[in-house]
């Protein structure tokens, strides 16, 4: 089913969007002919059929990582932005951003440019992801892991503005836009590198299955089974970050997608099993993030409203129902 709607919501960001092509010309123009007009084939394959494809991508990683990290800590509200790992990232991107004065701007950036976003996106995931794996060894608290992953995200939110606060104009400019959230950052020549990039990481955490459902039973239990905690949940951290990093970097900090779709995908099955639950979480995610940008297009009016700005009306509801549904349970 969530296949089948990822397919169906592809097609739709494809043939709508905010300005009005014809279908029959958006076949024709997929299949090689010749449209009425030709700002319509550039809007067709260097805005909507990129941005699409980013937009399945991006919902498919953040889900990912959202549901390893809730099986890791064994914590139904943790996600890469509730630990803060999207704003490690988004701590390590100012850095480069701000500290290069402004001249890796989201208008024209080299493949050095990007790459340069991408390490210090990971090395500023991977910073927080660190200091939140020693908490949890000390921690013995779901609420208290929370806390202290909210505090590492305004810690890195501070660093940030004083970033902001002494870096040029330009760069203010250009790092405000990027953190507005945007899957039409990455141009059809970048989609490649980003496409590789995500692919792989999403294979290997599909490879990670068997391991998540042997953590679900408990680390003895898992151990007995022979997985090694130890090297899994060092591989289960370091995919987290790799997907955050990768789509903090080409596309902003986007919320709430990896800390809500893990849910939908338990409602919609009914198991934790992740040899079902894996699969469908990712594509439960790329629904949700084509169903976000489907409605930041707003067909028809001839304007983008910012992803940050919608993510949060389909995700914080969902977030709300566990906690109701489980209160009593986070303790």
């Amino acid at each position: 089913m969530p296949f089948v709607a990822a397919v169906l919501l592809f097609a739709v960001n494809v043939f709508y969007g905010s300005v009005d092509i014809p279908a029959a010309d958006v076949v024709d123009i997929l299949l090689g002919g010749e449209p009425q007009r030709e700002s319509w084939r550039m809007i067709l394959l260097q805005s909507r059929l990129p941005q699409a494809v980013v937009a399945l991508l991006c919902g498919m990683a953040l889900s990912a990582a959202g549901l390893m990290l809730q099986t890791l800590f064994n914590n139904p509200l943790a996600g890469p932005e509730v630990f803060g790992i999207n704003s490690g990232a988004g701590l390590g991107v100012a850095v480069v951003m701000l500290l290069m004065q402004g001249s890796v701007t989201a208008g024209d950036m080299t493949i050095g440019g990007y790459l340069a976003l991408l390490g210090g996106a990971f090395v500023g995931a991977l910073l927080i992801i660190a200091v939140i794996l020693l908490f949890s060894m000390v921690l013995r608290g779901n609420v208290f892991l929370l806390i202290a992953g909210m505090a590492l995200s305004y810690l890195a939110s501070s660093v940030i503005s004083l970033l902001n606060y002494f870096a040029t104009a330009e760069g203010v400019h250009s790092y405000l836009i990027w953190g507005m959230g945007n899957f039409g950052g990455v141009s059809l020549g970048q989609l490649p590198l980003f496409a590789l990039l995500l692919v792989v990481a999403l294979f290997a955490s599909l490879l990670m299955m068997k391991p998540l459902n042997a953590l679900l039973l408990g680390r003895a239990y898992a151990e007995n089974l022979g997985v090694g905690v130890k090297r899994v949940r060092g591989l289960l951290l370091l995919l987290t970050g790799f997907l955050t990093a990768v789509v903090t970097a080409y596309c902003g900090p986007i919320s709430f997608i990896g800390l809500a779709v893990p849910h939908v995908a338990r409602l919609m099955l009914g198991t934790n099993n992740h040899r079902l639950l894996l699969p469908s979480t990712l594509f439960t995610g790329g629904c949700v993030a084509l169903l976000c940008n489907f409605i930041c297009q707003l067909p028809g009016g001839g304007a983008v409203v910012p992803l940050g700005a919608v993510t949060p009306l389909i995700g914080a509801p969902v977030i709300i129902y566990v906690v109701l549904r489980g209160r009593g349970r986070f303790s």
